[in-house]
């Protein structure tokens, strides 16, 4: 029986870094924490489980796209607050569809390794785009629009979602379903664009909605703090 008391967890505020290790070429994957609870799921479960930092939950490793890392041992570094995991990686390592998190040369920012699989249809078109901004907020502004947003004026970057929902709500008006599909993309769009400035995880939201279901409007309204 594993004694996870072993692990220095206040040291760490009750997260710690958890280092995914391909058990037969010893390739580093990937990066992540995990709390008591998600370490405990993974022993239980022989899969490994993380602890989101952007979402703020725990999630296994492959929950969506079937990319699962099966645990096959995990070690405990010398000062009892880092863990290596020995895995089985079914798949690929990274969101990017790539094998590993580890392909950007820090020197030049080139990428090492551009093989990649498509990941669109495995995480959805919000999770997607969303992770594509991200990739977006170091790129030259002078060639990418979503960098031009993110690290221009903030009030530049929030005045497009007003702007956005105001073209959105006169298609609606209008009557016009096809523009209304079109503005509402964009509005979309600009959202997470913002979202992303602050690195607000859309599953964030998800779980905002999730938690209303079962309560009416009145009773969520009435819930808020004034």
């Amino acid at each position: 029986m594993q004694d996870l008391n072993k692990i220095d967890w206040q040291k760490t505020d009750g997260l710690i870094p958890a280092i995914a290790q391909d058990s037969l070429t010893n390739e580093v994957l990937m990066l992540g924490y995990m709390n008591k609870e998600a370490l405990e799921l993974t022993l239980k479960t022989g899969f490994v489980h993380y602890f989101s930092r952007s979402k703020q939950r725990i999630w296994k490793k492959g929950e969506s796209s079937n990319h699962t890392q099966k645990i096959n041992d995990i070690l405990l570094d010398c000062d009892n607050d880092t863990i290596l995991l020995k895995v089985t990686q079914e798949g690929v390592a990274c969101h990017t569809g790539r094998k590993t998190c580890f392909f950007t040369n820090l020197s030049n920012n080139e990428i090492v390794e551009d093989i990649k699989i498509d990941t669109s249809l495995s995480y959805g078109v919000i999770d997607t785009l969303y992770h594509t901004i991200l990739e977006r907020k170091n790129e030259d502004t002078s060639k990418s629009y979503t960098s031009k947003l993110l690290n221009g004026e903030q009030n530049s970057m929030l005045k497009k979602i007003v702007e956005e929902a105001g073209e959105f709500c006169f298609a609606i008006k209008d009557d016009n379903k096809d523009e209304a599909i079109y503005e509402a993309a964009d509005v979309t769009y600009h959202i997470l664009v913002a979202l992303a400035s602050k690195n607000i995880n859309p599953d964030r939201i998800k779980q905002e909605l999730a938690r209303r279901f079962g309560i009416s409007g009145i009773e969520e309204k009435n819930s808020r703090k004034i």
